[in-house]
């Protein structure tokens, strides 16, 4: 039985009135770093008790197979806001299809100096430059072991197991000409607990990290990485897929390279393994953007780092229908970068999305917004 039966819920529209009228308005007057450690520290004691009520929904049933996977159904969350994978059953609880939780990086970190997160409300909209502020992957894992959704959903039918997703970067202090040893240090360590693993080369606060979606650099990084899922797949017997995440702010020639190199991996993929016919890469379109051009003139807009909300729709669409148009229609795309509402994640989809994955838009609406954007999905699959 899901552990979803073993508390009370309030209805969607009980938790929308309770988040926007009464807890964003308290959080919203906190400094935005501090405001998100209180919400994951709130999060993490009450996940599993009958405190959960304050957040819990069922999740809609919409499954979804992709990459020899069954996704319960589209909605996801963004890897960012649960960095060290510790509310990993709050967020199970909000009904969400799918998780991902990290940027986790080989060895702990502190990030960029502070202050370092800022709100733009007028626009629904973020800027961070944490810079993969994290606990390192030995923290990450204990975390990840002791959440209990998997256990608890057991006897479900595995159309109602949420997945996980654990999504990995480099050290800041790794030089670029060795990233791919933390990306490996990382995928060995997360294997055997991941249902899918997202490699971050798209974060705008870690020096050159973007540097690796260039031609040469991002294929060996890729090859090299491929190598390493053929081997811990037969270590583990386990299939885990990988999701190469990019960013908005990328060129026609650029995206050219990135889907290129993607076929030839795939390719490869399936040459290794002739009589599979279950792929091994997907796409997450896209992290946050350097752009200001939406944010002009609002305060905060011109601090560092990646803006994301809802400024960030239209060029994360833009990137995912051109990515679908080069990777073809077989490819797995998850799109993610402004989804705030319903039409949003529709807009996702229409521009070649298989799956949407919300972040900004959760901390602009609360739990709500995964309620709404399932049913929109789930709504337009049905006409």
């Amino acid at each position: 039985m899901s552990n979803k039966l073993h508390y009370p819920m309030f209805s969607t529209s009980i938790l929308n009135f309770f988040y926007c009228r009464l807890v964003r308005p308290i959080l919203f007057r906190l400094d935005p770093e501090h405001a998100h450690d209180l919400t994951l520290a709130f999060l993490k004691h009450t996940q599993n008790t009958p405190l959960s009520v304050f957040y819990r929904q069922n999740t809609l049933s919409d499954p979804v197979e992709l990459l020899g996977l069954k996704f319960p159904n589209k909605v996801g969350l963004a890897a960012g806001l649960d960095k060290n994978a510790a509310c990993i059953d709050a967020f199970n609880a909000m009904g969400f299809g799918f998780v991902e939780v990290g940027t986790v990086t080989p060895l702990a970190q502190d990030g960029n100096p502070k202050p370092r997160m800022f709100r733009i409300p007028q626009k629904n909209a973020l800027i961070n430059r944490l810079g993969f502020n994290n606990l390192g992957t030995e923290t990450f894992i204990k975390n990840v072991k002791v959440a209990k959704f998997k256990r608890r959903t057991t006897r479900a039918s595995k159309s109602s197991q949420m997945l996980l997703g654990l999504n990995i970067g480099k050290n800041a202090s790794t030089p670029i000409e060795d990233a791919a040893n933390d990306y490996l240090i990382c995928l060995r360590d997360v294997y055997e607990f991941a249902d899918y693993v997202t490699v971050n080369i798209s974060s705008p606060n870690t020096k050159n990290l973007r540097s690796l979606q260039n031609d040469e650099a991002l294929e060996q990084l890729l090859i090299t990485l491929e190598q390493e899922r053929i081997k811990l797949q037969s270590i583990h017997n386990k299939h885990v897929p990988l999701f190469l995440k990019i960013a908005p702010d990328l060129d026609d020639a650029q995206m050219e390279v990135i889907a290129n190199t993607l076929i030839k991996i795939k390719n490869s993929s399936a040459s290794n393994a002739p009589n599979s016919t279950t792929q091994s890469w997907g796409l997450i379109a896209t992290n946050t953007t350097l752009s200001r051009e939406d944010v002009q003139g609002s305060v905060h807009a011109n601090e560092a780092g990646g803006l994301s909300g809802a400024p960030v729709l239209r060029a994360s669409n833009n990137v995912i229908k051109t990515m679908r148009n080069r990777l073809g229609p077989d490819f797995a795309i998850i799109g993610v970068g402004g989804v705030c509402c319903d039409k949003d994640a529709l807009e996702k989809l229409a521009a070649g999305a298989n799956l949407v994955q919300i972040y900004t838009g959760l901390i602009y609406r609360g739990p709500g917004l995964i309620t709404e954007v399932a049913q929109a999905l789930m709504s337009r699959e049905a006409k």
